[in-house]
């Protein structure tokens, strides 16, 4: 296989969940230019219902502890995988941090408190609501480099049905930074930037750890092939 044919390869690996999230940018890009900062958020913060009300609280905090899960599980099919994940974690996490501190911008609930303060949001009971630190979304980035990573996994290791579960890796990545909207712990505008994060933090770490290493012999090592 030549250089430029391996290389239009790999690019495809990336295509089943990197087309869809630019579609959604894109939407969501426009709707943030013709629409009131306000306006779109309370237009896509309701309705709320019981069964909503329920499933997302938990659905919010999966990045509290499912990527780092799914660090370790990896060890035990392939450690370059793992490297890569982590690595990605890692660098997000390095990106956004500095700018929600350097940023400083207030939460929904604050940000109406101060701005109009007629209006009451709908909140989730037992639910602790955050005050600043709104911009970007580091869950929306977590969920976005987990599942666009993933993805990456799926194409590259040619696992059955590779382009639905990507897909549907990206409709996870997609409702888990819809939950922050629901939950009023940021604005659309949070969770379109932590999104164009994740995206250039999981193209960066593609090339530089997979591109570039994917035919050493530390792509082959994993827990189980030690154990024996």
């Amino acid at each position: 296989m030549s250089t430029t044919t391996k290389h239009k390869s790999d690019m495809k690996i990336l295509l089943p969940f990197l087309v869809p999230t630019f579609v959604l940018a894109l939407v969501l890009g426009i709707a943030l230019l013709i629409i009131p900062k306000a306006e779109l958020h309370l237009l896509l913060c309701q309705p709320h219902t019981a069964f909503l009300d329920t499933i997302i609280p938990p659905v919010t905090n999966l990045v509290d502890w499912l990527p780092y899960l799914i660090v370790v599980l990896l060890l035990f099919y392939r450690a370059g995988w793992t490297t890569f994940l982590a690595s990605n974690l890692l660098l997000s996490t390095l990106i956004v941090q500095p700018i929600k501190h350097i940023v400083h911008a207030p939460r929904p609930l604050t940000w109406f408190a101060e701005n109009m303060p007629d209006i009451s949001l709908p909140l989730v009971e037992g639910v602790k609501m955050n005050h600043w630190l709104s911009f970007p979304s580091g869950h929306t980035t977590t969920f976005f480099v987990l599942f666009f990573s993933l993805s990456i996994i799926l194409c590259a290791e040619n696992i059955k049905g590779k382009n639905i579960l990507s897909f549907i890796c990206f409709l996870c990545a997609t409702f888990g930074a819809y939950t922050r909207i629901y939950l009023s712990q940021h604005f659309a505008l949070d969770i379109f930037v932590g999104i164009w994060i994740a995206i250039f933090s999981t193209l960066s770490l593609y090339y530089i750890l997979v591109l570039k290493t994917q035919n050493t012999q530390f792509w082959g090592w994993n827990l189980q092939k030690i154990r024996k």
